[in-house]
């Protein structure tokens, strides 16, 4: 079936609101398996920050799980393809930090926590940066998902699974790294 990148986001929401993992590496990798997840694409921009609400949410944190996922497909729906490499921001870190900035509530015109997410997109991107390129939306989902998880769990007093993460995507990737990637399949 060929998915508009609507269908897509709104197949990812109802994966979401159907697990009770805390780790948010398995919901994405359960999700991201799925026929209308592409390799490569900006349903990535809502996939990343869902599994963190999700993971977030089951491991009792307190959000209305529905409305932060409808308000985070809105927002990661907005964010066009290929952001990594034409604006210098990785889809990943801004779905993420989309979803951090709905755990706080916070707006443009917040005055607390305003710099807080700033913080972690840093972070990730800083990452990002040191392993290069070219694009890997599943690199790059895994290296945003460890930083949050260390965000969320410093910052949340919430504790979210992380197993050690191993890609299991890079036969389907014309672009993939190999062993510069820190997931490789043969490394792990």
């Amino acid at each position: 079936m060929d998915y508009s990148l609507e269908q897509r986001a709104e197949q990812i929401i109802v994966e979401c609101m159907n697990t009770s993992c805390t780790n948010p590496y398995e919901i994405f990798h359960i999700i991201a398996g799925k026929d209308y997840v592409r390799i490569h694409g900006p349903e990535h921009h809502v996939l990343d920050g869902a599994c963190i609400l999700t993971a977030f949410h089951n491991a009792g944190g307190n959000i209305d799980l529905h409305a932060a996922l409808q308000k985070l497909m809105y927002e990661g729906l907005r964010m066009p393809g290929a952001a990594c490499g034409l604006w210098g921001v990785c889809g990943a870190v801004t779905s993420i930090g989309a979803a951090l900035a709905i755990i706080d509530g916070t707006g443009p015109l917040s005055t607390e926590d305003w710099g807080s997410h700033m913080e972690y997109t840093s972070e990730a991107l800083a990452k990002l940066a040191q392993i290069g390129g070219p694009r890997c939306c599943k690199r790059d989902a895994f290296t945003s998902m460890e930083q949050a998880v260390g965000y969320i769990n410093r910052r949340y007093g919430i504790t979210l699974d992380l197993s050690p993460i191993k890609c299991d995507f890079s036969l389907y990737n014309a672009q993939c790294i190999g062993m510069r990637c820190p997931y490789n399949a043969q490394e792990n």
